[in-house]
């Protein structure tokens, strides 16, 4: 498997030949989502959304298809009939050759005054791959690869630290870090190198790994 970090929460995983887009959001590259197969949205907020591309990337090949929670469906799935797919917590499905099973159900809590909305995150391939979205969920299976939602205005360093703790995966790669500024990025892999308990990676935009 092949994993291409994208801008922000943004990752492209290609096996097979065929590729599956997790979150291309408005801080995402323009053309993030453009030739995927499949298309996974973890919840609404414009970083991880951003309808202008997910229309795009759908119009630019029929074949495109996307899976994502109701509020997300609601706003796009009337243009693409057939071709949109609302799921929730508990859902399994295949997506561009990925088994896919869905964890989660809330967003992390930003302020106690900002209603929650929906979250949910996409473990890939029986753990291989687990992308949380905005959430710190915990799957009820191994994990091998965590996509690790860095920095956010709803999370702190020790939470994250923690968090790579209660999952324990083999590998932790950054995502959520287009607020993390270069000058902070030495801070952030030195506490979290040092605490998680595993092997923290950070790919720049365009870089990849192979899984």
């Amino acid at each position: 498997m092949k994993l291409t970090k994208k801008i922000h929460a943004c990752v492209r995983l290609e096996k097979d030949g065929r590729t599956l887009v997790i979150d291309p959001g408005g801080f995402s590259e323009e053309n993030a989502a453009v030739g995927a197969e499949a298309i996974l949205v973890t919840h609404e907020h414009a970083d991880h959304f951003h309808e202008g591309r997910l229309r795009a990337a759908l119009d630019a090949d029929p074949a495109t298809e996307i899976w994502t929670l109701k509020s997300v469906a609601d706003k796009i799935s009337a243009a693409f009939p057939g071709r949109v797919h609302t799921v929730g917590h508990g859902d399994t499905f295949e997506a561009a050759g990925f088994d896919v099973q869905v964890h989660g159900e809330l967003h992390a809590v930003i302020h106690p005054d900002i209603p929650r909305v929906t979250n949910v995150g996409y473990l890939l391939d029986a753990g291989r791959v687990f992308h949380p979205g905005d959430a710190l969920t915990v799957p009820d299976l191994p994990v091998e690869t965590l996509m690790l939602p860095v920095m956010a205005p709803w999370n702190k360093i020790s939470e994250v630290i923690d968090y790579v703790r209660e999952v324990r995966p083999q590998r932790a790669y950054d995502i959520h870090d287009a607020l993390l500024t270069d000058l902070a990025r030495p801070i952030y892999d030195g506490q979290i190198g040092a605490l998680g308990g595993t092997d923290h990676l950070r790919l720049t935009p365009g870089e990849c790994a192979s899984l």
